[in-house]
């Protein structure tokens, strides 16, 4: 697709992932394809905010029980169970059909690949709509209306019932398109134009990568590329953390923020690991950092002003000067 409105990490895993999120559910991620529009491009592999499209669109699903990628294996930021269509280059049904012979969980949430602004509040709003809903899935819509069957949470069960007769009917999955499967289930949609943007065409790239550069996205996503960079998976306070180097930048020197944000996280990591070892070792940087401007502005004051140090300024174990030269 190329319509778009603007809205108002390299391993090489083979295991299930298993997330303990409130959903307990399984992801099945299409990664195949020819990808015609892209002239034959390894499509996943495309990267978009320094990111390949595959693993932008795993982190998605980061708390799935299993993620089955059906795709040839690759390295990727998140594990993954590796899955191939009978016969290869099979199509949609094909894909999806194998994949979920990989998976348990009664709710699957089935993706394409190249999904750029696909994030993992848009999953658990799919999978808390459909188990209100009742019906057999919840799918987003793109701008102009249209169906996107790969961005879709659906009941496991009812998918297995009508892939098998559908493959009874017509002798095989392959070549099949997926609106012969959609037709049969009761369906929810939700309007997503962001999340259900997907990169068919190379103007379709050019778009995302522009997007992820605007003022508003560009930190949160260079902070989401690091961290697959550096496989680390931590929830970061980019707020706090700003935070904290404009203490330490005004209070102390401007190189100390990031020297100072740099053994936060240093700490953070000696102590386990963590959102609350982060959020601690930070409150103890900025009120360090806080102190310091502090006797910096103790020390500005003119002599013989007849002010009194502030008590913060004072150790507590400070002496007066009993030299007999003192003074």
């Amino acid at each position: 697709m190329t319509a778009y409105q603007h809205p108002g990490e390299p391993g090489a895993a083979t295991g299930p992932a298993h997330g303990a999120g409130p959903a307990r559910y399984d992801a099945v991620v299409l990664a195949g394809g020819a990808a015609r529009r892209l002239g034959g491009t390894d499509k996943p592999g495309v990267r978009v905010g320094g990111r390949p499209l595959l693993d932008r669109v795993l982190a998605a699903c980061a708390t799935a029980r299993t993620t089955v990628v059906v795709a040839a294996p690759r390295p990727t930021a998140r594990p993954v169970t590796w899955a191939r269509e009978d016969p290869p280059g099979g199509g949609p049904l094909a894909a999806l059909d194998a994949g979920l012979r990989l998976t348990t969980a009664e709710h699957v949430v089935v993706l394409s690949a190249d999904l750029p602004f696909l994030h993992e509040p848009t999953v658990d709003r799919m999978l808390s709509t459909l188990r209100t809903s009742g019906g057999d899935g919840v799918l987003l819509t793109d701008p102009g209306g249209r169906d996107q069957p790969l961005v879709a949470a659906y009941r496991a069960p009812r998918l297995r019932e009508e892939l098998a007769l559908l493959a009874g009917r017509h002798g095989a999955l392959a070549g099949l398109p997926l609106r012969r499967l959609t037709a049969e289930l009761d369906l929810t949609r939700i309007s997503d134009p962001v999340a259900s943007f997907d990169c068919d065409t190379w103007d379709d790239i050019a778009t995302a990568r522009a997007r992820i550069r605007e003022h508003g996205h560009v930190l949160d996503e260079w902070i989401s590329a690091v961290k697959d960079e550096l496989g680390i998976d931590l929830a970061v306070d980019t707020r706090g953390l700003l935070d904290l180097a404009r203490v330490a930048a005004h209070g102390v020197d401007r190189p100390a923020a990031p020297l100072t944000t740099f053994l936060v996280g240093y700490a953070a990591a000696q102590a386990g690991g963590g959102p609350e070892a982060v959020a601690e070792a930070a409150r103890k940087a900025e009120a360090l950092a806080a102190r310091w401007a502090l006797e910096s502005t103790a020390e500005d004051r003119p002599s013989g002003d007849g002010q009194q140090p502030a008590q913060g300024d004072v150790a507590p174990d400070a002496t007066p000067d009993t030299r007999p030269d003192a003074g």
